[in-house]
């Protein structure tokens, strides 16, 4: 019999009314799962909770959490066949992210999901993406970190929350969904192959400072000056179409600059939601390359800021980060 081992973080899924709002309680979503006939079919895997402390909205989410998360599934790497691990949806995506860079070599189904209206609640859509993502981490497909959410199987460094209240509410518009589940659950080419005899490691992250600017119509540049020091190691800008952002009077540039010179890796992606960045094939984009940024093709901002945290962590200097913040590593990048 196949076992998976659900890691249960916090999140809207095992969420109760409470005076101030929903909030996580101790206890609850074991005793739920324990209490529902559905979670002991004979058709699914079986499976054991281990509940984090202290359970979270996902909103509070920082490294900490995620080298938590990943310490766990380093202690049963051995011991199961596959891994859930239920989340908040609003950060879900930075943190299937993050773990697909610091899940070295897995070799087997990590699988994020949670719910948009909580499992207490009658038309709560957890019972559904919980159990499909129990069978999924139990088939052993598709080995590497994924999402999952309404009806969808999601690459994690790809995904992206597209809506607030909706039940599909993540999409990854710039790399095809690894499955589907109707009917049958039906897997599509797109999966990352196995790894080989690499043994499997994780990386923990450090908690380097990086910022995210995003450009808009009549941004002042020189507020963001004296945030550009040498404690600064990362930035992700998110700009226009294809990496453009306003000309003026260069006045971004001096400031793009001095980043660069205290070893600052700055990446650009693009606000599109499909599509990719192609620095210097606008005039508006080109002082960005002449400079030094980092071209983040097609990389979602929660893979950019994921990313940084993963080669900054690894130690490697600025010159290494730049290279491989191009560089495809596990599914990132087209």
């Amino acid at each position: 019999m196949k076992k998976v081992c659900i890691i249960y973080t916090g999140g809207t899924i095992g969420m109760v009314k409470t005076p101030k709002g929903y909030a996580p309680r101790r206890g609850y979503l074991e005793k739920k799962l324990n209490e529902t006939e559905d979670f002991h079919n004979e058709r699914l895997p079986e499976w054991d909770l281990v509940e984090l402390y202290p359970l979270l909205d996902s909103s509070n989410m920082t490294v900490r959490e995620w080298n938590v998360i990943a310490e766990e599934i380093e202690k049963r790497y051995d011991d199961y066949c596959g891994f859930v691990v239920l989340h908040g949806t609003d950060t879900m995506a930075y943190t299937a992210s993050a773990l697909s860079f610091m899940l070295e070599n897995l070799n087997k189904p990590v699988i994020l999901t949670g719910s948009q209206i909580p499992l207490c609640e009658i038309r709560s859509d957890a019972r559904d993406n919980l159990i499909e993502s129990l069978m999924i981490a139990a088939d052993g497909k598709a080995r590497e970190v994924c999402l999952y959410f309404g009806g969808k199987l999601l690459r994690g460094n790809r995904a992206t929350k597209y809506s607030a209240d909706g039940l599909e509410a993540f999409r990854s518009p710039n790399c095809l969904y690894l499955a589907e589940a109707g009917i049958e659950i039906k897997y599509s080419n797109a999966l990352l192959r196995a790894p080989s005899d690499k043994p499997f490691k994780v990386t923990r992250l450090s908690p380097i400072p990086i910022g995210v600017i995003k450009i808009f119509p009549g941004i002042q540049f020189e507020l963001f000056e004296p945030i550009m020091t040498d404690k600064l190691r990362g930035i992700v800008i998110e700009t226009f179409g294809a990496g453009n952002v306003p000309g003026g009077e260069n006045e971004l540039l001096p400031i793009i600059k001095k980043a660069i010179a205290n070893g600052t890796v700055i990446t650009v992606c693009t606000q599109c939601p499909n599509g990719r960045v192609t620095l210097g094939a606008y005039e508006t984009s080109m002082m960005l390359k002449d400079a030094g940024a980092v071209c983040g093709y097609d990389l979602t901002t929660e893979a950019a800021v994921a990313k940084l945290y993963y080669l900054f962590s690894r130690g490697y200097d600025s010159d290494k980060i730049k290279e491989l913040m191009e560089t495809d590593l596990c599914g990132e990048l087209t």
